[in-house]
This record gives C-alpha cells, structure tokens and sequence, in this order.
C-alpha cells in the first residue's frame, strides 16, 4: 500500500486544520458581544450623564459618560437595567437589531416627587451634650460568635430569642437558606462573579432598591428578607445596607454555609 502523501495534500491538511481552527475561535469569540446604546432624558431629550446599566444576565455593569453613551458585553435575550437618580428605572431586553445596528436611546421619564410628612421624635432635648445622649435611646445590634467559623452573626437587638434565633438558622438544613443554596447554583455562580467586576460594585454600591438583585437571583422582596434572616442580619442591616453589601453579605454566609454542610 501506498503511503506517500504530496506536499500539496499535506499543505492542504495544515490549511484545512488551521481553518478549522480560526473557525472556533471567531465563533467563540462572538458568543459575547457588546451593545451601544445612549440614555436621554424622555422630557426633553438631553443625554443622562452618571445613569446605571447592569446586565442581570452576565453580571456586568457599565455607566454612561457626558452625552448619555455607554458599552456593555450582552447577549440576545440578555436583560438590560438601566437606572439614574431621579428617574424611573426601566428593564430592555437586548435583541437582535440591536446588536446588529449596535446603537440606541433610551429614554428614561423623571421621577414625580412628593414632600414626606416630617415626624418629629418624643424627645425633650435640653442643648446639652452629655444630658441629650442619655435621653436618646441607643439601638444596638447583638453578635455572636461560633468556633470554626470566621465571621459573628448579627442576631438584631438584644432580645430573649436571638441567640436561639441564630443557632436555629445555623443548624437546621431544611430551612428556606438550604433551599435557596441548594436550588439556585447559577445564581450562586454570579455571586462569586461580581467580584470581577468593578464597574458593576461601584453601581450596586450605591443602589438600596433591590431591583438589580431580584433580577439577577430571580427572588423577590420577601424571598430576600428571608434569606438575609436566615443569615442572621438584622431588620437595621437590612434597611440600611446597599445592595453591594447585601450581596456580600449573602456571599459570605454561604461560604460559611458549605462550611457547616461539611460537618
């Protein structure tokens, strides 16, 4: 049998694999793309400058410059929220003429506002320092700590069931924390993902409405509340933390969750 190949055959199959090559990679690399788009203000059509765009599906966030512009790596089906101070934030779902025509605006409507009622506190204040803070009660969360572990648990005010609270939490694996660890493994995927990027931690730092959390984890207001009671963070921390920190401190107790699950 002949096994004699021509340089021309040879030079034919160094081509053929190299193409193939070339192939994948162009095609891996289109598998994530990125869409242009630019935000104006829907009443009078100037560019929003400092406005927010995360995409819930791959994590990535980006923010819009002076003429409204902005850049972000997104998909088909991928879903775009897009938020600013003052206004009404909207939710885009990213489509094929988009990312073919790679541009468009986005209008986003001002917020109405209405003045709040102003409550003033039962309290006598006398103008002096050290006799007003002893009028003012101080609220203060408890913590406790448990060997093996490296982080305390805020067990909320000082109350007869708050250390039992966190113990119960911590030990009982058929609670709602178990259910949502156990049932969401992409979403626990975009947790450790947030880290990469910093433009999406400087935006959800400064957000505190949630939204951009119940669209990336699917959950919603109540399922988060949950969550968070069962890691043990109180209603003070709940209300007062951003969104970044509230992903954190989810991150961090289910760390510490596998941890126990080990055991």
């Amino acid at each position: 049998m002949n096994n004699y190949i021509s340089p021309t055959n040879l030079g034919m199959r160094y081509f053929t694999v190299f193409f193939l090559f070339i192939f994948s990679i162009t095609g891996f690399s289109q598998e994530t793309t990125t869409v242009k788009g630019t935000i104006i203000n829907d009443n009078n059509l100037l560019p929003i400058w400092n406005a927010n765009v995360v995409n819930t599906n791959k994590v990535r966030g980006a923010i819009s410059d002076a003429k409204g512009n902005f850049e972000i790596f997104a998909d088909v089906n991928d879903i775009l929220l897009i938020s600013c101070l003052g206004f009404q934030s909207i939710e885009i779902k990213v489509t094929n003429d988009w990312i073919k025509n790679q541009n468009s605006r986005i209008r986003l409507t001002e917020k109405a506002y209405a003045l709040e009622e102003i409550v003033i506190p039962p309290y006598t204040l006398t103008g002096y320092l050290e006799v007003d803070a002893k009028l003012i009660p101080e609220r203060e969360n408890y913590w406790y700590s448990i060997a093996g572990l490296t982080k305390r648990y805020e067990g909320g005010e000082n109350s007869p069931n708050a250390f039992n609270r966190v113990m119960g939490s911590l030990f009982n694996p058929a609670d709602a924390l178990y259910n949502f660890f156990g049932k969401r493994p992409k979403e626990l995927k975009k947790l450790r993902e947030i880290r990469n990027d910093e433009n999406l931690r400087n935006i959800l730092q400064n957000k505190y409405d949630r939204q951009a959390i119940y669209l990336m984890f699917g959950i919603n207001e109540k399922e988060l509340l949950e969550i968070l009671e069962r890691c043990n963070y109180s209603e003070a921390f709940t209300k007062s933390a951003n969104d970044l920190q509230v992903l954190d401190a989810i991150n961090g107790c289910y760390e510490e969750y596998k941890i126990l699950k080990k055991k």
